[in-house]
């Protein structure tokens, strides 16, 4: 197990071409620890000119540097050696975004660090792998290049930091581009940390720029307005993808974006309740409930409604909430009392709505939990699809439970809602499965499981969940600028 860092990291500055720096007017803005709320560092507070500065270095890298120009299989060597950093730094890595997003540390070392190595080692070798298109037709031999796009201005989020920055990271760079990511301020420890690792494995300046701050007009302006940037992708709420649009609707940039989700999880009668409960219980509370692809729906056919429902509660009411740096601990701390906030004001409003708190509904606070951002699982009944409890993104460890009686209205439950990132059901029938996932608006849909992720297959949602898809392939189409080629052979 890590132990916990004796000091909090004093001082995180922005990588701008290959070296650190303070942000331009020299302002500053703190890190706090979510379960105690104890100081962890001061971040540079980026300006408007600090984003720009930071496009200008991986322009100019893009431009004149070696990346780009380096073959598919020199960039998977660097990414690899970078993926061995991380392996080597894991547990500092997983104590760090414990301390700074209050995930739980089986989750940090044991699922999200290991997936950032995961995400830099398989783009590597798919960039290096991937096949070619090639048409001849008599004298006519057509192909497809894949150029890459440029720069990339990356925005991640704060739930997973580390594994959703490279999520985009990796592939960008596995295609040749450059990056301008910009983490949460939330979470800005993992970034910073990742970004001295990357320059030990050897990339070159300006191929990885970050830049730490909020959005707005301040160092997130640049990143989704300036004409210099070909790429953006962004990981966040559903607002925030349509002010990103917005922006990069002037210069006419593509834009990659996996938004919010209200995820249906839909349980049959005939589901295996000993894989069903515990997955239904993962898929909610795991991540403290922060997770865009959570079963934030709990469908459930009303057969065994009362057998599931109590099974449901017993399980969530035997989770452990306290300290993430625990190993026993299933739930952490919120990532921020403003959060909290939100998070409770929904459960207040469920019970307005005519919903029935069966577990949870308050902020913990005894000794154990004061100084934090603690929540318990809640579980609430008693209301239909229209209620805004089961509508809107709470993003928190909150679970409608919602009854139906046949195939058809469970399916129309799931689909009546304005999101589309994904969905899970459990049932023995095949045949029912095969028709569940061919009718469900969403991107993913997992049967019989939660949270299973081939790199390979595309990610992202539907509707208000996001635009275009992402991984394999389509990272390729997105990351890229494929370019055909003709040419007349002469015999």
């Amino acid at each position: 197990m890590p132990q916990q860092l004796a000091a909090p990291v004093a001082d995180i500055k922005h990588l701008i071409g290959g070296r650190f720096t303070p942000a331009s007017d020299c302002t500053t803005f703190e890190s706090r620890d979510p379960h105690d709320n104890s100081l962890l560092a001061h971040v540079a507070r980026g300006t408007a000119e600090d984003g720009s500065a930071a496009i200008t270095a991986a322009r100019a890298a893009f431009d004149d540097g070696p990346w780009p120009k380096m073959t598919a299989k020199q960039r998977a060597a660097v990414l690899h050696a970078l993926a061995d950093e991380v392996d080597e730094h894991r547990d500092e890595l997983a104590m760090l975004e414990t301390r700074d997003g209050g995930k739980t540390i089986n989750q940090s070392l044991h699922a999200e660090i290991p997936r950032v190595a995961h995400n830099l080692r398989f783009f590597a070798d798919y960039a290096a792998m991937a096949a070619n298109e090639a048409y001849p037709d008599g004298d006519l031999l057509s192909y497809v290049l894949y150029p890459p796009a440029g720069v990339v201005s990356a925005i991640s989020p704060w739930n997973a930091p580390l594994m959703l920055a490279t999520w985009k990271i990796a592939p960008a760079l596995a295609f040749g581009n450059t990056v301008v990511l910009k983490p949460a301020p939330q979470t800005p420890l993992t970034a910073h940390r990742f970004g001295e690792l990357a320059l030990a494995a050897g990339l070159p300046p300006g191929v990885l720029n970050i830049v730490h701050g909020f959005g707005g007009e301040a160092v997130a302006g640049p990143l989704t307005s300036d004409p210099r940037v070909d790429r953006i992708t962004f990981t966040g709420s559903s607002a925030t993808g349509v002010k990103i649009l917005q922006a990069a609707a002037a210069h006419h940039t593509p834009v990659s974006a996996e938004l919010g989700g209200k995820s249906a999880n839909i349980v049959f009668a005939d589901a295996d309740l000993d894989v069903a409960v515990p997955m239904s219980i993962r898929a909610i509370f795991a991540g403290n409930g922060q997770v865009c692809l959570s079963g934030s729906r709990l469908l459930v056919h009303n057969d065994i409604m009362d057998t599931f429902l109590d099974r449901f509660v017993t399980e969530a009411d035997r989770l452990i909430v306290g300290d993430p740096k625990e190993a026993s601990t299933f739930i952490g701390p919120l990532i921020e009392e403003r959060h909290l906030e939100k998070v409770h004001r929904y459960v207040e409003l469920a019970e307005e709505e005519g919903g029935k708190i069966v577990t949870g509904g308050a902020r913990l606070v005894d000794d154990a939990h004061r100084n934090g951002f603690y929540y318990p699982p809640t579980v609430i009944t008693g209301l239909t699809n229209n209620a805004r409890t089961a509508r809107e993104e709470i993003f928190g460890p909150v679970e409608t439970v919602l009854g139906f009686d046949t195939e058809e209205e469970a399916l129309r439950i799931a689909n009546d809602s304005p999101y589309g990132l994904a969905g899970m059901l459990f049932t023995q029938n095949l045949d029912r499965a095969h028709r569940m996932a061919a009718r469900w608006r969403a991107g993913t849909v997992w049967i019989n499981t939660f949270f299973e992720r081939d790199l390979r297959l595309p990610f992202g949602g539907e509707g208000a969940s996001g635009l275009g898809r992402e991984g394999g392939q389509y990272s390729r189409e997105f990351f890229t600028e494929p370019r055909a080629v003709t040419l007349r052979l002469h015999p």
